[in-house]
């Protein structure tokens, strides 16, 4: 009686241990949302991209975008389903060779089931056929997608990848991409990297442009642009190819003042190199696009896009030092989270400022000056402070002008040589990773030696224009030389 009990229960206390094993090894759905603070339903939980191999053929006559993209990536836990995000029109999707069933949920969030559940650790090849005009879609409120009058650009932050390829849409996720592009002939196609190959006759009418990305790179950052330009080609000293191209729209006077910036790409980026470290990509270069379809500058990763605004004064070297500053910081150095763009807009900014020093155009000194008398107290550059600026001030003069500010502040703090070598610590440490706002201070407070504590409270933290030495009203303090350039740029790339 007894020994059967013993055993009744040993047997029982084995079931319910396999049952709770079981549970625990339950494959359960990816999460809809990555985790952002900002915008939690973009990106996706349960796997990790590695590649992207996105294949299209667009036609601007119609705004039609048929495509296949297959995504490779790895399972971080025990998948039933996951999602993707993607506004367009499926057609079929297969998981590791086998048909899955899709459905769609909310704004952009494309719910994917397969056949068999995917074990965490184990490779998963997505392939995902689809079509549509991108320009019918709206997400998050609005339609990224750009029509051109001869072709189209996608482009946009922090939104694009949506409207022409599924993808885990967060800086949190890089990936490795090749970009295969048909349009009809006598069009071009330009892409982030380099060209494999090069472009090949199709039947009926089209050419195939391929493009591939070596090195990490954040979705938002994949770009592609269709339409009629003409292309520039060089390579640096080191061997990179140099690659810019200009719409066929431009008139003379804007392309000739967008070429004067343009073609100076390479001599900024070793300007840069010198001060951040190595450039850390495989290419460089940059585009301008048609008149009056763009509104703002974008740093798609070794090939920034340009309205052709930034260059209505005239020549804009200020733009290019802007975007081409983000290579190290916010495609190299993505955020881990949206709230920490400061951390590619406020470095940006101030490699505005140094270049400016450099050309003998005004001080960063001076600049810091001119903008701290020019922002009035209760202005919105000192309500949100840079660390949280909101959603609504996630491309303000906070993120800006307060970030290169507080840049200037540490310098000022620290030195010269601590300064510059925190920025180039920075950019070698976190190459091709995410970062955030608290990890950089830690970083300056262990280079330096210093308490900076209160600085960072001050200019990151507190909803309130912090109080410097000698501050001298605006009507006391003069413009730099270089302003007119960096307003403007500035003016622009606000409008995101």
């Amino acid at each position: 009686m007894v020994r059967r009990l013993l055993v009744a229960l040993a047997a029982t206390a084995l079931t319910l241990a396999g049952t709770a094993v079981a549970a625990e090894a339950a494959p359960a759905p990816g999460a809809p949302g990555i985790g952002d603070s900002y915008y939690p339903d973009y990106g996706n939980g349960g796997y990790d991209v590695g590649h992207y191999d996105i294949r299209l053929r667009y036609t601007p006559a119609t705004d039609l975008l048929t495509g296949t993209t297959t995504i490779l990536a790895t399972a971080t836990q025990d998948l039933s389903r996951f999602n993707l995000d993607f506004l367009l029109d499926v057609s079929s999707i297969r998981v590791n060779n086998r048909p899955a069933t899709f459905a769609r949920e909310g704004d952009h969030e494309l719910v994917v089931t397969p056949a068999r559940t995917i074990a965490a650790g184990q490779a998963i090849t997505v392939v995902v056929q689809y079509s549509g005009v991108p320009s019918s879609k709206v997400g998050a409120g609005y339609t990224a997608w750009i029509k051109t009058p001869d072709g189209a650009i996608a482009v946009g932050q922090p939104e694009i990848a949506w409207w022409w390829f599924p993808s885990n849409d967060h800086p949190l996720d890089k990936a490795t991409f090749d970009v295969s592009v048909s349009v009809p002939d006598g069009l071009e196609v330009i892409s982030n990297g380099v060209q494999p190959r090069v472009p090949v006759r199709e039947t009926l009418g089209y050419t195939r442009w391929s493009w591939r990305s070596v090195k990490p790179q954040a979705t938002y950052l994949a770009f592609f642009a269709v339409g009629q330009y003409d292309i520039t080609t060089d390579t640096s000293a080191d061997g990179q190819l140099i690659y810019n191209a200009y719409s066929q729209l431009l008139s003379p006077d804007f392309r000739d003042a967008a070429e004067s910036s343009i073609e100076r790409t390479n001599e900024i980026v070793e300007w840069e190199s010198s001060v951040f470290g190595p450039y850390p990509f495989e290419s460089q270069g940059g585009l301008v696009a048609p008149p009056g379809t763009l509104g703002f500058a974008l740093e798609n990763q070794t090939r920034p896009t340009y309205a052709d605004g930034f260059f209505r004064r005239g020549s804009n070297t200020s733009v290019v030092v802007h975007e081409l500053a983000h290579q190290w910081f916010g495609d190299s150095i993505s955020v881990a989270d949206w709230k920490h763009i400061w951390l590619n807009e406020g470095f940006a900014s101030y490699a505005e400022w140094l270049w400016s020093e450099k050309n003998n155009e005004g001080t960063a000194q001076e600049i810091f000056d001119y903008l701290y008398a020019a922002y009035p107290a209760d202005a919105d550059i000192w309500t949100y402070p840079p660390a949280d600026p909101t959603v609504a001030q996630l491309f303000g003069d906070t993120v800006y002008d307060r970030g290169a500010m507080t840049l200037h502040q540490l310098r000022l703090a620290v030195g010269d040589d601590d300064f510059f070598e925190i920025l180039r610590t920075w950019a070698a440490e976190k190459k091709y990773g995410t970062a955030a706002t608290e990890e950089f201070t830690a970083l300056a407070e262990k280079i330096s030696g210093e308490d900076l504590d209160a600085l960072f409270e001050a200019w990151l933290y507190t909803p309130s224009k912090p109080v410097v030495a000698s501050a001298a009203s605006v009507a006391k303090v003069k413009a730099p030389k270089s302003w007119e350039k960096i307003s403007l740029t500035h003016e622009l790339l606000h409008q995101h």
